[in-house]
C-alpha cells in the first residue's frame, strides 16, 4: 500500500458533472477546500465530450417560452414517473448555467441578430435546445477544463481508477484507488466525496458510449449501501448509425431530417401525427423498431443488423456543413456515405440511463457526505424517459448542486483517520483475489456475452419470458466469470481494470433486468408486449435496488406530483 492522499472534497468522474462540481467546489469553499478530481481516463477523454446536439433552457420568454412548458414537456416525456419538485427546480436553473458558460467563454452558435441560438429537439414545444454546431458536448467540456485551471486547489489525479468507498457507520469517509500508471494502491481520507461516473451504457454491445463507459461509480455507492433507482429505464436514441452505434444527433431531425421506410414513407405520421419526428425518443424508437418488426426496414448485408433511413438530403449542403458538419464527418469515415447524396442507415441504439444512484434535489445520496449528480445520478428528473438536451443541463445544474454541497459540508467536519483494516480488505480483493486470482475464461469474451444477453433481452421491445431467460443466461455467466487476469503487468494495465469493470457489469445488467421483470406495465422506455399498457394504479412508483449480497433487494418508493396528473400520452 503508498500513501494515504487527504482531501477535503474527492470527485470521482471528470465528465460534465465531474468538472462543474469541481469548479462550483472552489468556487464555494473561496480556495479554503483542496478538492481531487479522480478519473480513469484523461480528463478531456471522458464520454461527455461526445454529446452533439444541444443543452436544454429557456432562454427566451420574450419569443413565448416558459418554465412551466419546458416543466410539463419534461414530465410528460418521462411518462410522469419524474419528481415534479425536481424538474421544478431544474428548469429554473438551467438559464444561468447558459449565461455561466458564456461567461467562462463557450462559443454557442448564434442567431443573426447575435443572441445565442436554439434548435427543435424532441418532446419540446419551443426550440429550447441550446447549442454549438452538433460539437455541444466537446465545447463544454472545454470550457469546463479550462475554467478548473484557473483554481489551484483543484487537483486532477488522471489514469487512477477506484474500487471502493469507505463509509463508516452510514458516513462516507474516503475511497481507495489504484494509479494506472504504477499499479499503486493508494487510499484517499476526504470528508466529502462526490459520484459523477457517467452512464452505464457499455452493458450493451450496441451503444453511442465510450468503451470506458461502464457502471464502476453506480456500483461503488451500491455496494457501500446507497440505492440505485430506476435502472430498467434505458434509453434507446432513436438514431444510431449501423454497425457501429455511434449517435446521429437529434439535432439532425431538429433541423428538419426525416425517418424513411424501406419503401420511402416518412412513417412516423402513423405513430406521432403532431410531433412526427420529433416525439419523444422511446416513441420514435417504438416506431422504427415496429417498421422493422413488421418487414418494412432493410437489412445490412455485412452486419445482418436491420435498419431504416434517417434522410438530410432536402436539407441542402449548406445547412448541413454549417450545423451538422460533426455528423457528415461521422457518417464519411465510419460508413462511407455523404449525408448530402444518400440517407443514413440508423436503428434505435443504447443511448442513456435514467436510472442511478438515488439523490435528493440537492445532489445528496442517502450516505452522509456522499453526493451524485449526471448520468450516474438519479433525481428523478428523467423518470421513464430523459427529453434530449436534459441530460448536458443537467450534468450542469446538479453538478453544481453537488459541488457547492460536498464543499459546504467538508467546510463542518474535522478531519478523521481512515478505517485502515477496510483499506486493507480492499487492497486485499483487488490483488491477491482478482489480479492474482485463478480462472482460465477470457473477460473479453464474458463482457462480450453479457453485452449480447442485455442487446437481446432488454432491448426497445422486452416480454416477461425474455427478462427471465437474460436474466439465467447472465448469471450462469457471472458463475462461469471467475476473475482472470493474463496480464501481469504493474504499469498501465488495462487489462486488470477491465476485469475490474466487470464486477460491476454484473451487477447493473442484473439490476436492469430483475426490475424490468418485476415492473409487470409499459412506461417509457420500458415497453413489455406481454403489459402494453401504463399502469398508474399499481406502478406510478420508483424502483430502488439495495445490496444484499448475491441478488439484490428491491423496494419501491412513492414520486412526486405537485402540479401534473398523469394522463396519457400523445404526440
Amino acid at each position: 500500500m503508498s500513501e494515504t492522499l487527504t482531501f477535503d472534497v474527492v470527485i470521482v468522474g471528470s465528465g460534465l458533472a465531474g468538472l462543474r462540481a469541481a469548479i462550483e467546489a472552489a468556487r464555494v469553499s473561496d480556495g479554503k477546500s483542496s478538492i481531487a478530481v479522480i478519473t480513469k481516463v484523461q480528463a478531456m477523454r471522458s464520454h461527455s465530450v461526445s454529446a452533439e446536439g444541444g443543452t436544454a433552457a429557456v432562454l427566451y420568454p420574450d419569443k413565448g417560452d416558459t418554465f412551466e412548458s419546458h416543466i410539463y414537456d419534461t414530465i410528460k416525456g418521462s411518462d410522469f414517473l419524474a419528481d415534479q419538485d425536481a424538474v421544478d427546480f431544474f428548469v429554473r436553473a438551467m438559464p444561468a448555467e447558459i449565461y455561466q458558460l458564456e461567461h467562462w467563454g463557450m462559443p454557442w452558435s448564434r442567431t443573426e441578430d447575435g443572441r445565442i441560438a436554439q434548435r427543435n429537439f424532441g418532446g419540446y414545444n419551443f426550440p429550447r435546445a441550446t447549442f454549438a454546431a452538433d460539437r455541444v458536448g466537446f465545447f463544454e467540456m472545454q470550457t469546463l477544463y479550462d475554467t478548473t485551471r484557473k483554481f489551484d486547489n483543484i487537483q486532477f489525479f488522471q489514469e487512477w481508477f477506484v474500487t471502493s468507498l469507505i463509509v463508516d457507520h452510514g458516513t462516507f469517509r474516503g475511497l481507495t484507488t489504484i494509479d494506472m500508471k504504477t499499479g499503486d494502491f493508494h487510499p484517499f481520507n476526504a470528508k466529502a466525496g462526490i459520484i459523477a461516473t457517467g452512464g452505464a451504457g457499455r452493458l450493451y454491445r450496441f451503444a453511442t458510449f465510450g468503451y470506458s463507459s461502464t457502471p464502476d461509480g453506480l456500483s461503488l455507492a451500491y455496494r457501500a449501501g446507497a440505492p440505485i433507482m430506476d435502472m430498467e429505464f434505458v434509453q434507446f436514441h432513436p438514431t444510431g448509425l449501423i454497425p457501429s452505434g455511434i449517435l446521429i444527433t437529434e439535432g439532425a431531425r431538429g433541423d428538419g431530417a426525416v425517418l424513411i421506410n424501406k419503401d420511402g414513407e416518412r412513417f412516423m405520421k402513423k405513430y406521432a401525427p403532431q410531433k412526427l419526428d420529433l416525439a419523444s425518443r422511446d416513441v420514435v424508437s417504438r416506431a422504427i423498431m415496429t417498421e422493422i418488426l413488421e418487414g418494412r426496414g432493410l437489412k445490412d448485408a455485412a452486419s445482418g443488423m436491420d435498419y431504416v433511413l434517417l434522410d438530410l438530403r432536402h436539407l441542402g449542403a449548406e445547412k448541413i456543413n454549417e450545423r451538422l458538419s460533426g455528423i457528415r464527418e461521422i457518417a464519411l469515415k465510419f460508413k462511407g456515405i455523404d449525408p448530402i447524396n444518400e440517407p443514413l442507415p440508423i436503428r434505435p441504439v443504447c443511448h442513456y440511463m435514467m436510472g442511478g444512484v438515488k439523490t435528493n434535489v440537492s445532489a445528496e445520496t442517502p450516505i452522509a457526505g456522499l453526493w451524485a449528480s449526471g448520468e450516474a445520478a438519479c433525481v428523478s428528473i428523467n423518470g421513464a424517459n430523459r427529453l434530449g438536451a436534459n441530460s448536458t443541463a443537467e450534468c450542469l445544474v446538479f453538478g453544481a448542486q453537488s459541488g457547492a454541497g460536498a464543499a459546504k459540508y467538508a467546510l463542518t467536519q474535522a478531519k478523521r483517520s481512515l478505517d485502515m483494516q477496510s483499506v486493507a480488505r480492499d487492497e486485499k480483493r483487488v490483488f491477491d483475489e482478482i489480479l492474482h486470482g485463478s480462472g482460465s475464461e477470457n473477460p473479453y469474451e464474458i463482457r462480450d456475452q453479457a453485452q449480447t444477453i442485455m442487446d437481446k433481452y432488454a432491448y426497445v421491445y422486452r416480454t416477461g419470458t425474455g427478462l427471465e431467460q437474460g436474466l439465467r443466461e447472465l448469471r450462469a455467466l457471472h458463475k462461469r466469470a471467475f476473475r482472470h487476469v493474463e496480464d501481469q503487468a504493474k504499469e498501465y494495465n488495462s487489462n486488470f481494470i477491465n476485469v475490474l469493470e466487470l464486477e460491476s457489469m454484473f451487477e447493473m445488467s442484473e439490476i436492469i433486468l430483475i426490475g424490468g421483470l418485476s415492473r409487470i406495465e409499459s412506461r417509457g422506455a420500458h415497453s413489455r408486449t406481454d403489459y402494453p399498457k401504463r399502469d398508474d394504479e399499481h406502478w406510478l412508483k420508483h424502483t430502488l435496488a439495495y445490496y444484499a449480497g448475491e441478488v439484490p433487494r428491491l423496494d419501491y418508493a412513492p414520486v412526486t406530483i405537485t402540479s401534473y396528473q398523469p394522463t396519457e400520452r400523445h404526440y
